[in-house]
């Protein structure tokens, strides 16, 4: 496989998830390079893996409503969603996250390969603070491949709503 081919990555391994990330990201103007990555035992070695601080690593974590209706945030490696604050910029009293096939079925995407771009629906974007004018590594649709963005660039292309939505891990 080219990695420097396009169309080589998209055909290898991610099959049509990728070409739908590639295509959902030339309809909002947005670059985006998706690498082929080794599997890594903890967020320290992935980072190294790819060359990025841990914080460069955002989870795209999917969130349900209680009207069954979801949303995606995005948090920073080292950092967990801070379900009051996520609560309070939301306006809800109740957010969870899913089981692994709800966020399947919302999203088209397995867990550990969730972006929001290509996703089956574009639900709202919650993206936190700290990745403002980072370019950040993401999910891309498949195992084994990161997908990176400049984090603004994403913000801007979906009109995301950017806040104070994390905590630190506990460790």
């Amino acid at each position: 496989m080219n990695l420097s081919d396009p169309a080589s990555v998209a055909s290898g391994g991610g099959g049509d998830r990728h070409a739908r990330i590639r295509e959902a990201a030339a309809a909002r103007d947005l670059d985006i390079e998706i690498r082929e990555r080794p599997a890594a035992g903890s967020l320290v070695e992935a980072a190294e893996l790819l060359g990025i601080p841990p914080s460069g690593i955002v989870k795209t974590l999917v969130v349900k409503r209680s009207d069954d209706t979801f949303l995606f945030a995005l948090v920073p490696g080292g950092r967990s969603i801070s379900w009051p604050k996520l609560r309070a910029l939301v306006g809800v009293n109740k957010l969870r996250l899913p089981e692994p096939e709800l966020a399947l079925a919302a999203t088209g995407y397995e867990r550990g390969t969730i972006v929001p771009i290509g996703s089956t629906t574009d639900w709202p974007i919650y993206a936190d603070e700290s990745i403002v004018g980072q370019r950040i590594a993401m999910g891309a649709g498949a195992h084994g491949y990161s997908l990176f963005v400049d984090a603004d660039d994403l913000i801007a292309a979906y009109g995301a709503t950017v806040a104070d939505i994390s905590v630190p891990e506990d460790r």
